[in-house]
């Protein structure tokens, strides 16, 4: 009985590992359509982003990976569709990023600041999130955006 339960789990794990080689993506998805995202920060200050909308399950697994660079006022919305565990890694990414972890109501829940390019870390949420950020390395320290920050945006019925 171990034996085979051994061997279905062997069995499993290499079918796991030949999808993942072959759902590899080998360059940068094209550009995917661009939504308004507001940052209302603990002073008040509003942000203001143009990011592209991750909502599917082949481009949330691409996400920003190959890209050389992001606006300055740019991003990618990760809409997991709702409050769900998050985790995150940096595999085939070129630039640093910062992630914001985003609760259902739109209140920043964590916030990973200058994640390391090709690093296959886990970058976990802290608890269930319905949306996560993707920003340029340093953005959340030079705007001041910290845990518990709003974000409008449509998906969290608060869009500005």
């Amino acid at each position: 009985m171990k034996r085979r339960l051994v061997l279905t789990l062997a069995a499993s794990l290499l079918t796991v590992g030949a999808y993942a080689q072959s759902s590899d993506p080998k360059g940068p998805q094209p550009e995917l359509p661009k939504e308004k995202l507001v940052i209302v920060s603990h002073d008040g200050k509003e942000h203001v982003f143009n990011v592209e909308m991750a909502t599917t399950t082949d481009q949330q697994t691409v996400g920003e990976m190959f890209r050389k660079s992001i606006p300055e006022d740019g991003g990618m919305l990760f809409d997991w569709g709702r409050p769900q565990p998050t985790e995150m890694w940096m595999k085939n990414t070129l630039v640093p990023l910062d992630m914001i972890f985003i609760n259902n109501n739109g209140t920043i829940r964590s916030i990973a600041e200058n994640t390391v390019p090709h690093s296959l870390a886990v970058i976990d949420a802290g608890g269930p999130v319905r949306a996560t950020l993707e920003v340029n390395a340093g953005t959340t320290a030079k705007l001041g955006i910290q845990v518990g920050d709003t974000v409008k945006q449509r998906i969290f019925g608060n869009a500005p």
